[in-house]
């Protein structure tokens, strides 16, 4: 979530990272909110000085043994007026809190903006030596090639799971394990990086400490009985393993890594014309989170 001070003072800025994504600005409903927000405390905060001031007098006056009716009658009105007004504040928080959630980050300004994949940016490419797409041969993809080798069965999987569940078999299998361990251990072993294993259902506070939520929440599957979300990576558990706590400098960088499955729903359209493992329901993944500096 963007600290609302960052938006506040830089909202064209904002504005055109929204643009650049291709979703819907809501920083000017942001900003709006923020301004109520401010006002609202501003005469909640009056009242609360007023009342706190007067309440030293009535303790006097009482003290005196003066009558201190008409001053304590006043005081019910304005503790009545600040009562208002703070439920007016927590109701703008709490609308603007809903608000952020849906402010993505700015993108890096050195990310080319496209509307759709053909606007993407060929950075490089590689090709195993002697190998070409122009050969005479006919290309096999990899769902042809798995079924091949008998390594992948799409088709058993979308029996016992539905579309885009892959079963490993055999070499495929093995494969997949050979690649997971090969991953873990090259940054344990190389980068000094701290294996974590994951639990693979968190609640909700946990997706949206990553930002799943609320704006995903029709990506991902859900255990409604029991408030939990199969993750969609492991980034999602290993993040929050410090959520809410304050890390001592000394102790930075904290590097971690981890494998999990990871489950997207994905309802929408996007990635509809896809097939085989561009996109599927289930996958595997060795995740690295690294906890620094700023800077």
């Amino acid at each position: 979530m963007l600290d609302i001070k960052f938006i506040r003072e830089n909202p064209e800025l904002v504005k055109k990272g929204i643009e650049s994504k291709n979703e819907k600005s809501r920083v000017d409903e942001v900003l709006h909110l923020d301004k109520q927000r401010r006002e609202i405390l501003v005469v909640s905060e009056e009242l609360k000085a007023k009342r706190n001031q007067v309440s030293q007098e009535v303790g006097k006056l009482k003290k005196a043994g003066q009558d201190a009716s008409a001053i304590v009658a006043e005081m019910k009105e304005v503790s009545d007026q600040i009562k208002e007004y703070d439920d007016k504040l927590a109701a703008v928080e709490e609308e603007l809190k809903n608000l952020l959630m849906y402010i993505p980050n700015v993108p890096h300004e050195s990310v080319p903006v496209g509307k759709t994949a053909e606007d993407n940016v060929e950075v490089r490419k590689w090709l195993p030596e002697g190998f070409s797409f122009q050969q005479n041969e006919k290309q096999l993809d990899h769902i042809e090639l798995g079924r091949k080798l008998k390594i992948l069965d799409f088709e058993r999987g979308a029996k016992i799971s539905g579309s885009g569940f892959p079963v490993y078999i055999g070499k495929g299998a093995t494969l997949e394990r050979a690649l997971i361990n090969f991953m873990l251990d090259f940054h344990l072993q190389n980068h000094g990086y701290t294996e974590v294993f994951p639990p693979f259902l968190v609640n909700r506070d946990s997706m949206k400490g990553t930002g799943q939520l609320p704006k995903m929440e029709e990506d991902m599957y859900s255990i409604e009985k029991d408030g939990l979300f199969p993750i969609p990576t492991a980034e999602v558990p290993i993040t929050n393993l410090h959520r809410n706590e304050i890390l001592p400098e000394a102790e930075l960088p904290i590097k971690l890594v981890g494998y999990s499955a990871c489950f997207r729903r994905e309802a929408g359209s996007y990635g509809k014309e896809s097939k085989g493992f561009l996109r599927v329901h289930q996958f595997n993944k060795v995740e690295m989170v690294k906890f620094v500096r700023p800077e």
